[in-house]
C-alpha cells in the first residue's frame, strides 16, 4: 500500500511539472545585456538612479572616464523622477480617507556617440494607501515603504527594458 502511494505521488508530481512546462512557465532568469559597461546620469535628488547603479554593480563606469579607463558602452539618462501624492477618497465630513501615491520616471538609453537605443520613455507606478488621523506616524512609514517598493519595481522594469536591447551596432 505504501509503494502505491509513493507511485501515485510521483506520478502526480510528474504530471504537475509537465503541466507547468507545457504552459510555457519558466522562472525569470538572470538578465543578459548586449553591453558590458554602462554609465548612469542621475536626476538631481532622485532615488531611482542610485538604486539602478547599485543593482548594476560592477558594470558601472563614470560618464567622463579618466585617461586610463575605457568609456562606457551605453549611457542611461534618468531625465526626471516625480513623486506625487493625491487625495482619492474622503469621508462625509471631508476628512481624507485614502491617498494615491505615484512615482514616474523618464529615461533614455544611448551610446556615448549619441545613437539612441531606447527613446525617451516614462515608467510609472501607483499605489493606494488608506489614511487615519489616529495612526499618522505609522501611515507616514507605510508611505515611505510604498515609495521604496515602487522605486524597486521601476528599477526592475528599467533593467528588463535595457536587457531587451539586443545589439549596440547600427
Amino acid at each position: 500500500m505504501n509503494s502505491r502511494r509513493r507511485l501515485f505521488r510521483s506520478l502526480l508530481l510528474a504530471g504537475a511539472a509537465t503541466g507547468l512546462v507545457a504552459c510555457g512557465f519558466h522562472l525569470r532568469g538572470a538578465l543578459d545585456f548586449a553591453f558590458d559597461t554602462v554609465a548612469v546620469t542621475p536626476e538631481t535628488g532622485g532615488a531611482v538612479a542610485p538604486e539602478l547603479i547599485r543593482v548594476l554593480g560592477d558594470r558601472i563606469r563614470p560618464v567622463a572616464p579618466r585617461q586610463d579607463q575605457e568609456p562606457p558602452q551605453v549611457i542611461v539618462d534618468i531625465l526626471s523622477e516625480a513623486r506625487e501624492k493625491s487625495v482619492v477618497g474622503t469621508n462625509s465630513s471631508g476628512q481624507v480617507r485614502e491617498f494615491q501615491l505615484r512615482l514616474r520616471v523618464k529615461f533614455r538609453m544611448r551610446t556615448p556617440q549619441g545613437r539612441t537605443l531606447i527613446e525617451e520613455t516614462e515608467v510609472a507606478q501607483q499605489r493606494d494607501i488608506s489614511f487615519s488621523e489616529a495612526a499618522v506616524l505609522s501611515k507616514e512609514a507605510e508611505e515611505t515603504l510604498l515609495f521604496r517598493d515602487m522605486q524597486s519595481d521601476i528599477v526592475q522594469q528599467l533593467l528588463r527594458r535595457m536587457a531587451a536591447v539586443k545589439t549596440l551596432s547600427p
